[in-house]
């Protein structure tokens, strides 16, 4: 006899088959994601590539030659979207004083509006700004996704997080990808007139 039938309901506790299936793996911390994990996901991509952090600025960090492979990846046909926080609006001065930490959020959002500064005229690579997303960040790479939502009082890489891979219709990994888009239909571009990339 086969495992299934022998311990039906160990089986099942083993294999998802709920809306948890979309669930591949999840870290206490987004510092505790691996760096590999995002560069594999990053270099995966074909078709989409969507940072909706408040500030995206650790990629910049954690991701060697993050720009070329942005460029790399736009220039190949693949749609590279940053979705961020208004440096000087009031919400972000409100998170500034929720965190209470020296690198302001501004100041990381200002450093990856630098970045994109410098690959901006690449086609396919857009940025815009939202006030929608300043506790939540969703960044997509295909059908797969990190999601960190963030806690009361801590920074971007204390947020608990959970790498997702859409296996549904309307399962969690499609909630997400929905609020991200509706984030950035009403957001407003940051180079001003939007390009056709």
């Amino acid at each position: 006899m086969d495992e299934t039938t022998l311990w039906p309901a160990a089986t099942k506790k083993a294999i998802k088959v709920g809306p948890d299936r979309e669930v591949v793996s999840v870290y206490p911390y987004r510092s505790s994601c691996p760096a590999s994990l995002w560069q594999s996901l990053i270099t995966n991509a074909e078709q989409e590539l969507t940072f909706a952090g408040y500030t995206n600025y650790f990629l910049w960090l954690e991701q060697p030659r993050f720009g070329a492979t942005l460029r790399r990846k736009a220039s190949n046909g693949c749609r590279v979207r940053f979705l961020l926080g208004e440096p000087n609006s009031d919400l972000t001065k409100s998170r500034e004083k929720d965190e209470e930490v020296a690198l302001t959020l501004s100041t990381r959002i200002q450093v990856t509006l630098a970045e994109l500064e410098k690959i901006k005229k690449q086609p396919g690579i857009e940025a815009r700004y939202s006030n929608g997303h300043a506790h939540l960040s969703v960044f997509r790479f295909d059908d797969d996704m990190i999601v960190t939502p963030l806690l009361t009082h801590s920074v971007g890489h204390d947020a608990p997080t959970l790498h997702l891979r859409r296996q549904q219709d309307d399962g969690i990994f499609d909630r997400f990808a929905s609020h991200t888009e509706e984030l950035w239909k009403r957001g407003a571009p940051v180079w001003g007139e939007e390009r056709n990339g």
